[in-house]
């Protein structure tokens, strides 16, 4: 591989025998190799004020209260505030921390701390660590440069974060020292929800609320939570920092803008499950050894579709926590990440025409004995149960559908969505052929005249455990898939807060649960067992939830006409997905399950489509630098040197009458010609790029700028980056500034 004299082309090829010739870094715990820490049982949790510490620390009584507060979701008791105050304080003080902080989850994507030192004077005006009760309770940060969608102006400043007790805190270590973390809320100052968290936890209380009700028809005891619980598996790629650096557009859009594709991808299949190359299993070693300190349950990991594309995966646990832990998870993983030299990119479709990134966020319900609601029971009053709660979810995610998509709508998600790698825009549930059958039979009124055992017997449902995990095949392409226990809600992009998803999944079953116990309720006060009750109203909500089960290839064509015919939406980008937030009736339900006002639903339609503009407006301005100072100068470099090849030639074979000396020159002018025509092109799309650009500026409301954003300007800059990548394939490889797919796809 020759290099030029070009600086930009030079530091190129740096960056490949840099990356080329790293090797694993080995990282050490307490001086000694990581290979000698000892079992992960030994060191899980040391890093969190979880319920061993805190009973270590807490006097017996106070203990226990703040345990039930933590396992039945209820308020901290002031009494008892200032307690677990200084107990938190002199375990963090033990494990080295200097300052603390309200750790909590804006509506950027990311999260957000501001540090207090435990620093304080006593009344003789010595130095002492203090820590009371009200700064563990509460904090107020400043929530004017926060997104608020509105909510809050620029003068407005107050903002107030609130501890989340059933979220234990934790101490971040940096290099030069150590805080204790709180998870908590923030709100602003007359009430209205900022954050990701606060109706996540509203959510989460309207579906526990609703689950018990159809619980205490059954006669079970309803005294605990019915909590949902949640597993997120995370998707991401690693590339060598130093191609990072030479990006522009990973380093601010987080997604290759151009880039040719390599001779190899992923057509082999051979990265999948492969195995895993020795500098990025140090990586994964480092990051799980973080994370097991912090009792974040990571417990699978191996190689991805793409090349250069990983997968971690946590064990289940309660939806909010299981939040808290993921943003923290991406958090250790991009500070990790530094000291490997590596580069974590966690955009949902970083490179063009290889598979992108998502966040399979696996849902269910469970009891607070443990028990799964969604899992099938060993007696018929069981799984007459197991089939309410199912068909509940049938009934949410086909009256809010529409509402699921939005919630996990982005620009980095519209790359993906549909683009045979990930579920379409099109929300439908699998749920695998013997659940299916067994709903087909129920719907068609199969021995409606027996009693209600006898039609479990002939259904084949009275022993419904029957259905293991193992018993359906898996179906990959569903947005939303039953999977033995639970559901995978598989279209959350990989860079996405789970917490917005997770909070309209929550509204969406809980309506379900709603309707399916108001007419359970109905049908027995007009003298109809609870058995009969039950089946009919499971019947009715088969038949209407029919048209959201889809069992088939949901990237096919055919399902697209299909779901069309069903009345199913497609709503295959950003702006159209988010204006649901804006309908009326998704506004009421929200409000009426206490999720959200209609002003916290407005402010997150504004927040998410300003984010929309934003990342496209970042796009169009990186792709525009690159190619002004980076493609074009390549291009206009070796269209002179083609041209002064082509006459040098022409010239010194004047005169000779020979077929293949024509044919020589006819490749150097052919060569030549399509360089200056897209050369030509290029400047030509960017110049409509502008035009469009200002059209989408002069729009006075934020839906009609992302339209013209999504309906004009996405296509001409895929136009900008066909006219690179074509260039990129023509221009010598010595003139080529930036680092190419086949390098930072493949040498790590």
């Amino acid at each position: 591989m020759s290099v030029s004299n070009d600086s930009a082309a030079e530091a190129r090829f740096q960056a490949i025998s840099a990356a080329g010739s790293r090797q694993p870094r080995q990282f050490l715990v307490n001086g000694r190799p990581a290979t000698e820490a000892g079992p992960i049982s030994g060191y899980f949790g040391s890093s969190t004020f979880n319920e061993e510490a805190m009973r270590d620390k807490l006097p017996n009584r106070v203990f226990e209260k703040l345990r039930q507060t933590v396992r039945e979701g209820k308020m901290l008791d002031l009494d008892i505030a200032d307690t677990v105050a200084h107990a938190m304080k002199e375990w963090a003080l033990e494990k080295g921390a200097s300052h603390f902080c309200h750790w909590f989850q804006p509506q950027t994507g990311l999260t957000a701390e501001k540090h207090d030192s435990f620093l304080s004077f006593d009344d003789e005006g010595q130095a002492i660590e203090r820590f009371s009760g009200n700064q563990l309770i509460q904090s107020e940060p400043d929530a004017s440069s926060f997104p608020s969608g509105g909510m809050r102006s620029t003068f407005e400043a107050r903002g107030y974060t609130a501890w989340d007790p059933a979220s234990p805190a934790f101490i971040m270590e940096g290099v030069n020292g150590r805080v204790l973390c709180i998870p908590s809320i923030f709100i602003s100052y007359d009430g209205a929800a900022l954050d990701q968290k606060a109706p996540l936890l509203r959510s989460m209380d309207a579906l526990s609320k609703r689950a018990a009700d159809i619980l205490d028809i059954f006669g079970e005891d309803v005294s605990g939570r019915v909590i949902s619980t949640v597993g997120p598996e995370q998707e991401y790629f690693l590339i060598d920092r130093a191609f990072f650096h030479l990006r522009p557009d990973l380093m601010a859009a987080g997604r290759t803008l151009i880039g040719a594709k390599p001779p190899k991808g992923q057509e082999l299949e051979d990265h999948y499950f492969g195995s895993i190359k020795d500098r990025v299993k140090a990586y994964m070693h480092e990051v799980e050894y973080e994370l097991y300190r912090l009792g974040i349950p990571a417990k699978t990991r191996h190689n991805e579709v793409a090349p250069a594309q990983f997968e971690m995966a946590p064990i289940f646990e309660e939806a909010n926590i299981a939040a808290d832990k993921n943003q923290l998870a991406m958090e250790v993983m991009r500070r990790i990440a530094g000291k490997h030299d590596l580069a974590l990119l966690f955009h949902e479709k970083p490179f063009a025409d290889i598979n992108g990134s998502g966040k399979h966020v696996n849902w269910s319900l469970q009891k607070a004995n443990g028990t799964n609601l969604l899992e099938p029971g060993d007696t018929p009053t069981r799984n007459l149960q197991f089939l309410v709660f199912l068909t509940a979810v049938l009934k949410g995610v086909h009256r809010r559908g529409a509402l699921i998509r939005a919630s996990i709508a982005s620009s980095g998600n519209d790359h993906r969505l549909g683009a045979n790698e990930a579920p379409p825009a099109i929300m439908s549930v699998f749920l695998g052929e013997q659940l299916t059958r067994i709903l087909d039979d129920i719907e068609s009124g199969a021995n409606g005249s027996d009693t209600t055992e006898k039609r479990l017997l002939k259904l084949g449902i009275s022993k419904l455990p029957s259905i293991q995990r193992d018993n359906t095949d898996r179906n990959r392409t569903s947005p939303f898939a039953f999977t033995g226990n639970k559901f995978e809600l598989r279209a959350v992009g990989s860079a996405f807060s789970i917490s917005f998803p997770l909070a309209m999944v929550n509204a969406a079953v809980s309506e379900g649960l709603e309707a399916m116990a108001r007419d359970i309720r109905s049908r027995q006060k007009d003298g109809t067992p609870l058995e009969k009750a039950v089946m009919d109203v499971v019947r009715d909500a088969v038949i209407e939830t029919k048209d959201i089960r889809f069992e088939g290839n949901n990237y096919s064509e055919e399902w697209v006409e299909e779901a069309s015919r069903r009345g199913l939406p497609n709503l295959r980008k950003t702006p159209e997905a988010l204006e649901v937030l804006l309908r009326a009736d998704e506004k009421k339900l929200l409000k009426r399950l206490g999720i959200f006002s209609a002003a916290e639903v407005e402010s997150r339609y504004a927040v998410k489509m300003e984010r929309y503009i934003k990342d496209l407006e970042i796009e169009v301005e990186t792709i525009k630098d690159m190619a002004a100072t980076m493609v074009l100068p390549a291009a206009v470099r070796f269209q002179t040197q083609l041209a002064a090849a082509s006459i040098a030639v022409s010239q010194s074979l004047s005169g000779i009458k020979d077929a293949r000396v024509d044919a020589a020159l006819g490749y150097q002018q052919m060569q030549l010609r399509d360089v200056t025509a897209h050369a030509g092109k290029l400047h030509e799309t960017l110049e409509q790029l502008d035009v469009a650009m200002a059209k989408a500026q002069r729009q006075n409301k934020l839906g009609k700028q992302g339209r013209v954003l999504a309906d004009e300007v996405l296509g001409l800059l895929e136009g900008l980056r066909e006219h690179c990548d074509a260039l990129e394939e023509q221009i010598p490889d010595g003139y080529w500034p930036l680092p190419k797919y086949r390098e930072m796809l493949f040498i790590c």
